[in-house]
């Protein structure tokens, strides 16, 4: 039976067979008949849909390959401080949550980059204390590799000046060696664990509202890389038929053990929810300075950077997860770091030659890959590592890259170099870092801009085109995701996820590509968000 058609449309399909056609018919949540009106028109009974698109756009819907969905859902209901242009701004946002709230409870937040500030530098514990002597207050930076504390904060984790650094982190100090209120890497975790965690129930709440905001987005998939908890409650909503839009779920490095012995391997579960990759930090972040240099950062000649997780240790945790049947996806930002990546991945790749394995059987990654060694630029598609990359950190980060990368920006939040080497590549916007929105990333790939600025945008050579741009966001991610069988495409026997746009995303200038209107998203045959008759 024909459950719905679409008819009068512009529909890409990202098929080179047929790029376009004005209509398709869907049945059990899968495409099965792309063509002209009449055509498809005949296969109509009685009791299916029939959409007029009136001209409108349709494309396969977009799939955002890196982000964290717990804590998207949870900045939601956060006090906001994403880049804001002054430190005393996040203060006072600060001090009206803390008047909304009975003393004791926790204030949280995310968002801030010190980058941004007049004076560049990091804040303290007694800019909070001030406003917050009496609530403990933990605020994520935007890149998600450091966090702002008070002193109510530091003493409920039992932070002092005697209290050491743990392996892959830092507690920055003051003159005398206490702390400053400010954490790097897996310090962060130090007060991130005190913090009380909501339950599943109440955490499937709060992705309610960051499921309707990716859907109003154009977004019909999701490559989440948070914790366990995030992985219950998306169980939650798929138990009550809540979940509206595809998940693949990585697996955190601490949790590896406990997935090996459930004997979980990529793909396990369904088209709805299924496992992806184990995930493992080689360094830091460019905001915090953490990101692991071959040299270092303009003006610190003693700053290479943290390793967060050396390579030895990597080649151990990679090596096991692939023999029982887990791919590897490895943060690495820093082009010490990418290079370590890729001497893992290298490591990895012997050894599943010698059990006879193909790469496509163990499809790693290396997400970000912010800057990388001239030397390396070819290494990702030598051994078929997918480069995970975020477009719109390239405009976010062009001001800071530049003045701690210098010269070495050519082959910065570059996917231009991978692309031409032949690698495959996926696009997300690693969201609550950046917002969740295709379209800026789109956006940022295609123009280098941020604002319209700078001119011809940054580092422009490695600008892409629009179609390269869109497969970033469909058809990579459905490959790293193991359904490229199934996604990224509308034609017959894939899966019916698309979205209708207010125009031709391929007639749009690329200044205009931030007003496109995403009018509707169908995921699964079915429309979850619809803004037209």
């Amino acid at each position: 039976m024909i459950h719905a058609i679409l008819l009068d449309g512009n529909i890409v399909t990202l098929d080179r067979a047929a790029p376009r056609v004005s209509a398709l018919a869907i049945s059990f949540g899968r495409v099965v008949a792309i063509g002209v009106d009449a055509e498809i028109r005949r296969l109509a009974a009685a009791k299916t849909s029939v959409i007029n698109l009136d001209g409108k756009t349709v494309i396969p819907g977009l799939t955002d390959a890196h982000l964290h969905w717990e804590a998207q859902a949870r900045a939601m209901r956060s006090v906001n401080v994403f880049e804001v242009p002054a430190k005393a701004m996040a203060v006072e946002r600060v001090r009206e949550r803390v008047n909304e709230r009975p003393a004791g409870e926790w204030i949280l937040g995310q968002g801030w980059a010190q980058d941004l500030w007049l004076d560049r530098a990091f804040p303290s514990k007694a800019d909070l204390d001030e406003v917050a002597p009496h609530h403990p207050v933990y605020l994520s930076a935007k890149s998600g590799h450091a966090a702002w504390v008070n002193s109510a904060a530091l003493q409920r984790a039992g932070i002092s000046s005697g209290t050491g650094d743990p392996e892959g982190g830092q507690i920055m100090r003051d003159s005398a060696g206490a702390p400053t209120g400010v954490l790097l890497e897996t310090a962060m975790d130090l007060v991130s664990e005190r913090i009380p965690n909501p339950t599943s129930e109440q955490l499937a709440e709060m992705m309610l509202d960051a499921q309707a905001l990716a859907l109003r987005s154009g977004i019909t998939m999701i490559h989440d890389f948070d914790e366990p908890s995030c992985l219950v409650a998306l169980q939650v909503l798929r138990e009550r038929g809540d979940l509206a839009l595809r998940v693949l779920k990585q697996i955190n490095q601490k949790w590896l053990d406990a997935a090996l012995d459930s004997g979980l391997r990529s793909g396990f579960g369904d088209d709805w929810l299924r496992i992806g990759a184990l995930k493992l930090f080689a360094d830091g972040a460019l905001g915090p300075k953490t990101a692991l240099m071959f040299e270092p950062y303009l003006g610190e000649p003693e700053n290479y950077g943290m390793a967060v997780v050396d390579k030895e240790e990597m080649i151990e945790y990679v090596s096991r997860a692939s023999e029982f049947g887990l791919p590897s996806s490895i943060h690495a930002i820093g082009d010490k770091a990418v290079h370590d990546a890729l001497d893992v991945f290298e490591s990895a790749r012997r050894q599943e030659a010698q059990r006879g394995e193909k790469p496509t059987e163990r499809r790693h990654r290396i997400e970000h890959v912010q800057i990388i060694h001239p030397n390396d630029v070819g290494r990702l598609a030598e051994l078929d590592v997918i480069a995970s990359m975020q477009p719109i950190h390239a405009t976010s980060d062009m001001l800071t890259a530049d003045r701690y990368w210098g010269e070495r920006t050519a082959y910065a939040y570059n996917p231009r170099l991978q692309l031409d080497q032949g690698a495959r590549v996926a696009f997300g916007s690693d969201a609550p870092v950046e917002p969740l929105n295709p379209f800026q990333g789109i956006y940022a790939a295609v123009t280098r801009q941020r604002n319209g600025r700078p001119a011809g945008g940054w580092q422009p050579a490695a600008r892409l085109n629009l179609h390269e741009s869109l497969l970033g966001f469909t058809q990579g991610p459905a490959y790293a995701a193991g359904m490229e069988n199934r996604l990224g495409k509308l034609v017959e026997g894939y899966l019916a996820d698309l979205i209708v746009l207010d125009r031709d995303i391929y007639q749009v200038e690329p200044e205009s590509l931030l007003e496109l209107k995403v009018l509707a998203t169908m995921v699964g045959g079915e429309w979850r968000f619809r803004d037209f008759d």
